[in-house]
């Protein structure tokens, strides 16, 4: 049954797939939901900046609605989004976890609370047969984030292809990256009438973490 959802958007590579699964399974999008720091300069989740959500949620056809919370106040404020939600006539919710337990617990724990629907379209598939699909489909996804402790600081910046699978499995991690070893930026695939046009400048670090600045290409 066709349903309408607000997507749990990182955007990176899972939400990004999920989406589109979603979307191509019949469901119909009302908005992104991002929560944020509670200051409003990037995003909880990928450290991404707001210019650069919102360039996504536009060439979407999207509203980027956010939240902003320390981490002591972050459930309450997403139970009061998806809360809105509903009150808007949005009565599912669609995130991008994979395998992990915990996040799953979470995100039913909060939603049952909020009166929505949870929808995990890539819950226990095989990590690496999604990350082929997500290159088979078209998708450009970057690695803005590594932490160090887990993976060498070469792979930030790389590109996901085939070869990149292979060189993340042959350094010993997941090539999903979901135990956090990295985070990406979605700038590129079907969910898009057109690329999202990004620059990435200086690296950063942050303890173990090394990330890239994500900016968007200022017009001349």
């Amino acid at each position: 049954m066709q349903k309408t959802f607000v997507m749990s958007w990182s955007g990176g590579k899972d939400s990004a797939l999920a989406y589109y699964r979603a979307v191509m399974a019949g469901h119909v999008p009302a908005a992104l939901f991002t929560m944020f720091e509670k200051d409003g300069s990037r995003s909880r989740s990928h450290g991404l900046p707001l210019e650069v959500m919102e360039a996504q949620a536009a060439r979407m056809g999207l509203p980027l609605v956010v939240g902003k919370a320390d981490w002591s106040g972050y459930e309450d404020e997403f139970i009061r989004q998806l809360r809105h939600f509903k009150e808007e006539g949005v009565g599912m919710g669609v995130y991008g976890d994979i395998d992990l337990e915990d996040h799953l617990a979470w995100v039913q724990k909060v939603s049952a609370i909020a009166g929505v629907e949870a929808n995990h379209p890539l819950w226990q598939e095989p990590r690496k047969e999604l990350l082929l699909e997500l290159i088979r489909e078209g998708f450009k996804a970057v690695i803005t984030v590594v932490d160090t402790e887990r993976l060498d600081k070469r792979f930030l910046g790389r590109e996901f292809n085939e070869s990149l699978i292979e060189e993340l499995e042959a350094s010993g991690v997941d090539a999903c990256g979901e135990e956090g070893e990295f985070h990406t930026v979605i700038v590129d695939g079907p969910i898009f009438v057109e690329p999202v046009p990004v620059v990435f400048g200086d690296r950063v670090e942050n303890g173990n973490y090394h990330m890239l600045e994500v900016k968007l290409q200022t017009k001349e």
